[in-house]
């Protein structure tokens, strides 16, 4: 899982702290019955630093902007360390603090959380936190929007940004198809996103939103890759098809969908499971 490592820093001593992002994998030949969409400059606004991870300002598609906000970031990102599988924690009050980045990487505020609404590594591997301010005060004061949560299944082929508050880096890639199930240790998360080798995130990434490049949409939330070629072990995950079939992909890394999230809050971006769209993990 993409907490900071010592590998990662390695990394970045040989290549430089000051490098630049992963270029974008060669776009396959257009469709001569379609125009490619239209992509676009995918930025570091809204994005987060947290203590020991990455994340983003969040919205859903009914959000209101006198909301309170929300941030989106990794079940195994918690300041108390991983969940284990099978728990879920809902509103517990929390005052964790969230580095809000504008669109040059530059840290313009420190944002607040009151509660955190909803954190797992059952199935997916997410927390999303509520903060002390609203959309349109974090709008008025700093100039910066939350990232939309797309509400359809991301698509094959599309093209993505990971984004790491983390890191102040942009990893760019396009979506490489999905594990039926991702086994990593004791944990597994079902139809994990997987992405082509141009996406190679490191230690510290772990909560970056994945943006499909086409909408500005948030599709996923960047969690793990495997590091060593080992199978199924912690940092090395494994994806296991419908028949049980394993397959390792050395260097290749994931994220957990989101598309099922929007469906389990409701007015005022409160979290309620108990919806009947709701498909999240349950206490």
């Amino acid at each position: 899982m993409r907490k900071p490592l010592v590998a990662a820093l390695t990394a970045l001593a040989i290549a430089g702290i000051g490098a630049a992002p992963a270029v974008a994998a060669p776009a396959a030949k257009a469709d001569t019955k379609a125009a490619a969409p239209t992509l676009q400059a995918v930025s570091l606004a809204g994005t987060v630093a947290l203590s020991n991870c990455s994340g983003s300002v969040i919205r859903f598609p009914n959000s209101l902007d006198t909301d309170p906000a929300l941030v989106l970031s990794n079940g195994h990102c918690l300041t108390s360390g991983f969940l284990d599988p099978g728990e879920v924690v809902t509103n517990q009050t929390s005052t964790r603090t969230f580095g809000l980045l504008n669109s040059a990487g530059t840290r313009v505020a420190t944002l607040s959380a009151s509660k955190l609404a909803y954190a797992t590594m059952t199935d997916t591997d997410v927390s999303i936190y509520q903060l002390t301010r609203t959309y349109a005060s974090i709008q008025s004061s700093y100039g910066i929007s939350a990232l939309t949560v797309q509400d359809t299944h991301p698509t094959a082929g599309t093209a993505i940004t990971v984004a790491s508050g983390y890191w102040k880096t942009l990893y760019n890639c396009s979506v490489d198809g999905f594990a039926y199930r991702l086994k990593e240790g004791d944990w597994t998360w079902k139809d994990s996103l997987r992405y082509t080798s141009a996406c190679q995130t490191i230690g510290g990434t772990s909560g970056s939103p994945v943006i499909d490049q086409s909408t500005g949409k948030v599709v996923a939330v960047n969690n793990t890759g495997n590091e060593d070629g080992e199978s199924c072990t912690l940092n090395n995950p494994c994806e296991v098809d419908a028949s049980g079939n394993v397959t390792v992909r050395e260097g290749i890394n994931y994220a957990q969908e989101t598309y099922i999230i929007p469906a389990c809050f409701t007015t005022g971006n409160q979290l309620n499971l108990s919806a009947t769209t709701c498909t999240l993990p349950k206490p």
